[in-house]
């Protein structure tokens, strides 16, 4: 999914609105979405989703098909209070991330301050007791983890200052967290794969998504390689060490004796990693090895052969974090997990098998 630095035209008038409400243009009601529409120049329905994007934050209540929102009485406004919320993510680059950048917008429209830490999960080594020191020498009231491992989102549970995992390895723990569900998309991948020939697949998973144990999504990926009468072993989710050199040994490996004829990848850098070493072997894709992406990235849309890849909308992830800090700013309790839909877009790094028409 080739995604734009801009806002979308929903997202603009969520924030137009925002802005009136905060100004205090209307006393009890907003007007209709007709009303809005004309005043707007906009489309019902782009009005519908910016309205509805304002109940999710908590600043409107609907009222039923036909009826007027009402808005937030001053009494539970003036309860809410500006924080800081402290981002803290798995690589630096993140930030530069279209999602990452629209999150920071959003946060500081709402009121609040973002806070950047100076290190990320990874340069601390997904360590807690280096990660500890950091939270506590930071002044944020509350924290965005992303992508993290199973134990940091632990130690983040446990502790009394509100957390959000953005991503990682959230399943079964007490704490808010939004990201793709892309179970159903990593077994029509493996599906597809199978269905085109391929017997020896590898995923490439980082350890936070392989450690203590498998991830949902790629036991997704086991479990369906099983149930096509495969077998499974560290061939088809192999171990590496979290960092360019262990990956590439991963890699040279995997390619010694008798090498897979296609590679999924966890993330857009290990997919580019991979498409190098292809190259660099005289390996081509996908003649002699497909190559799959389980992220969307915005150079994939000047890709050819296109590529083939999960792709999922993160604008209800930023929503659902915002609607986060709104709710705690009103010193509400909000653990809930949300999961977006994410699907499989084919491409032309993925084909048949070496060996079959």
């Amino acid at each position: 999914m080739a995604s734009s630095d801009f806002s979308s035209i929903t997202e603009q008038v969520t924030s137009h609105l925002r802005h009136e409400l905060a100004k205090g243009r209307w006393l009890t009601t907003v007007p209709g979405r007709n009303n809005l529409a004309a005043e707007l120049g906009v489309s019902h329905k782009t009005v519908e989703s910016a309205l509805q994007n304002l109940e999710a934050e908590g600043l409107l209540t609907g009222q039923g098909a036909g009826r007027r929102r009402l808005i937030t009485p001053s009494t539970k406004l003036a309860s809410a209070r500006p924080m800081r919320v402290a981002l803290l993510l798995s690589e630096a680059v993140d930030r530069n991330t279209n999602y990452m950048v629209q999150l920071d917008r959003e946060l500081s429209e709402a009121g609040h301050t973002v806070v950047n830490p100076a290190r990320s999960l990874l340069a601390l080594g997904m360590d807690v007791s280096r990660i500890a020191p950091l939270v506590e020498s930071t002044e944020a009231d509350v924290w965005v983890i992303g992508a993290a491992s199973q134990s940091v989102l632990q130690w983040f549970a446990a502790n009394p200052t509100p957390a959000f995992a953005l991503f990682g390895r959230r399943e079964g723990l007490p704490i808010a967290g939004a990201g793709p569900d892309k179970v159903s998309a990593f077994i029509m991948v493996t599906r597809e794969l199978i269905n085109l020939g391929h017997r020896r697949i590898t995923l490439l998973a980082r350890p936070r998504r392989r450690l203590p144990e498998p991830g949902t999504t790629e036991q997704a990926f086991l479990d369906e390689l099983k149930e096509q009468g495969l077998s499974v072993g560290n061939f088809n989710l192999p171990e590496w060490d979290d960092c360019k050199e262990g990956l590439q040994a991963c890699l040279s490996s995997l390619f010694q004796l008798t090498p897979p004829t296609a590679l999924i990848c966890d993330q857009p850098v290990i997919f580019s990693a991979v498409l190098q070493f292809a190259a660099v072997r005289g390996l081509r894709v996908p003649g002699d090895i497909s190559i799959i992406c389980t992220d969307a990235d915005p150079t994939f849309a000047w890709s050819e052969p296109s590529v083939a890849h999960i792709r999922w909308e993160p604008q209800p992830v930023v929503r659902r974090i915002v609607a986060w800090a709104a709710n705690i700013s009103r010193g509400k309790t909000d653990r809930r997990q949300s999961l977006t839909k994410a699907e499989f877009i084919e491409g032309g790094t993925m084909g048949p098998a070496p060996g079959r028409t």
